[in-house]
């Protein structure tokens, strides 16, 4: 059996083709490139569908590919307990503008890694229900997991604001 018959992207492709930009299965390990405009689509269908199941986000995290077009890639992570089966999700954002629609109404773990992206990349999660930076303190300027964050930057501590 190819690995298209034993993974989820045989279903995915089946209701969702006209989102997926493009499919890798090797070996077990599966991803799908989607339209980032039909992110919550795509992933609420890979939540509830029961040929899918999946029940639980277990990363999301992001690129960043200063020469490509889109530059940043958002990479959901998904496991499905029920049936056992993983997948990798990735949606492309572009440098402007860097945002992408919130998943956090699907899985309550979307809502600090997407806090986490948006402190390290810089990519605005649309619709999340609290956008703040969650490991960087307030004053820090910039992202600096971005290619282009210069490493010699220096940031003091500035202290709470009144």
């Amino acid at each position: 059996m190819d690995d298209f018959g034993s993974t989820p992207l045989r279903a995915l492709l089946g209701r969702m083709g006209d989102a997926v930009r493009e499919t890798h299965a090797h070996r077990g390990d599966a991803t799908a490139t989607v339209d980032p405009h039909r992110i919550v689509d795509v992933m609420r269908f890979l939540r509830d569908d029961d040929t899918t199941r999946f029940e639980m986000l277990t990363d999301l995290t992001a690129a960043d590919y200063p020469t490509r077009d889109p530059r940043f890639e958002v990479i959901y992570h998904l496991y499905s307990i029920h049936h056992n089966h993983r997948l990798r999700i990735k949606a492309g954002v572009p440098e402007m503008p860097c945002q992408i629609e919130s998943i956090a109404e699907l899985w309550a773990s979307a809502n600090w890694m997407e806090r986490e992206v948006w402190d390290l990349y810089g990519i605005r999660f649309r619709n999340h229900p609290d956008l703040r930076r969650i490991l960087l303190y307030e004053e820090f300027e910039g992202h600096p997991l971005r290619k282009d964050y210069a490493k010699e930057h220096r940031q003091p501590l500035l202290g709470p604001r009144n």
